[in-house]
């Protein structure tokens, strides 16, 4: 239960992949224009890391150290490419929406990171663990931004806002804020 807790502090709070390690920003901006998107897109991601955390810690002592990232990129994009399958099934509208962005996932930045930074030195479990971590993490993230932009740009009629600069406006918001706020927890300490 602890290692669950603290991947998912990790994930969302001291290692946030959007508001701390800044990672995966392409599609955070573009995406980020509903909520549907937003959660759709980080659930996508979500399951894409955690699958891919699971299997390179398996492997990862039979991947010879040359060919590693060339062999992240295969593991990765396999689970990209039953994500995309599953949404083009199961949710073709948002499919359609995410468009190029899901195909995109296997050189998101975030798993790639994940998989040299964590999976590749860590057990299966624990991976799976922090897969699901910064995964939500990132669903987090999306969906804040996805819904400002939303209310912001379709609710209240600020057209602004769901266009790009709009997109980089919210972000850098809470970019700020969200270093504001961990600031001030470490000086609690």
């Amino acid at each position: 239960m602890k290692l669950l807790k603290d991947s998912l502090k990790r994930g969302i709070i001291t290692e946030n992949p959007t508001f701390v390690l800044v990672l995966g920003m392409c599609p955070t901006l573009a995406v980020t224009t509903t909520v549907a998107n937003g959660i759709g897109m980080g659930l996508s991601a979500t399951v894409v890391l955690m699958l891919s955390n699971f299997f390179i810690s398996l492997l990862r002592k039979f991947i010879p150290q040359k060919v590693r990232i060339a062999a992240y990129i295969v593991v990765i994009a396999s689970f990209v490419t039953i994500v995309q399958m599953l949404l083009q099934a199961y949710f073709p509208d948002l499919y359609k929406s995410l468009g190029i962005f899901i195909p995109l996932i296997v050189v998101n930045c975030i798993i790639l990171a994940r998989a040299e930074a964590f999976a590749s030195k860590n057990g299966p479990f624990s991976s799976l663990l922090d897969g699901l971590g910064m995964g939500l993490g990132f669903t987090v993230s999306l969906t804040l931004i996805s819904a400002i932009r939303q209310v912001l740009g379709s609710v209240l009629n600020i057209g602004f806002f769901t266009l790009p600069p709009g997109g980089f406006l919210v972000l850098g918001l809470l970019l700020a804020a969200f270093g504001v706020l961990s600031n001030k927890g470490g000086k609690d300490k």
